[in-house]
């Protein structure tokens, strides 16, 4: 039987970072890239939809359809070509945006592209809706999901890079004579 994990903050507040809403501003006026979005992404907490789907029903005493038993699921976006997402928004407002009634699971980001992965999916769909949508796919999303698996041996063709913070060092002193 599956586990409800446990929030990562439980204090969240529901809102987006500002450190996203400000890269995807940037992204869509055209002043900052995708590797500047997936900068503020990696360390972000996104908001993975759940919503009820009915497994059976029932006629009740009055006559009319009614529901017997349903379940939790993860709606998955599927493109024209048949192609599978996963969805993740960046705060309540977008994911209400999409479908009021998703209730939302915490998760980062780099754990949605891990799921999304094991789910066989091609992409990580931010904000569906809007008010920017961004799309993880291909090696990125690979990249990202295998990061955070620890699982970086089955990456081919894609460079990981760790980058430690560097101390500043004087190049040159001056000598007052």
């Amino acid at each position: 039987m599956p586990s409800i994990p446990q929030p990562l903050d439980p204090a969240d507040d529901g809102g987006a970072a500002p450190a996203v809403t400000a890269a995807l501003a940037a992204y869509q006026d055209g002043t900052a890239g995708p590797d500047q979005v997936l900068g503020a992404l990696s360390g972000a907490r996104l908001l993975v939809p759940v919503v009820a789907m009915l497994t059976e029903s029932e006629v009740g005493a009055h006559g009319l359809r009614q529901e017997k038993e349903s379940e939790m699921a993860l709606p998955k976006l599927v493109g024209q070509d048949g192609r599978q997402a996963v969805l993740a928004f960046t705060g309540t407002d977008a994911l209400t945006r999409w479908r009021p009634d998703a209730r939302p699971i915490q998760a980062t980001a780099l754990q949605v592209c891990q799921a999304a992965v094991a789910e066989q999916a091609a992409a990580v769909v931010v904000d569906v809706a809007g008010p920017v949508p961004f799309v993880i796919e291909s090696e990125v999303l690979r990249a990202l999901a295998a990061i955070e698996s620890g699982d970086l041996d089955r990456l081919s063709g894609v460079t990981v890079a760790r980058m430690e913070p560097v101390r500043k060092r004087r190049w040159f002193s001056r000598r007052l004579t």
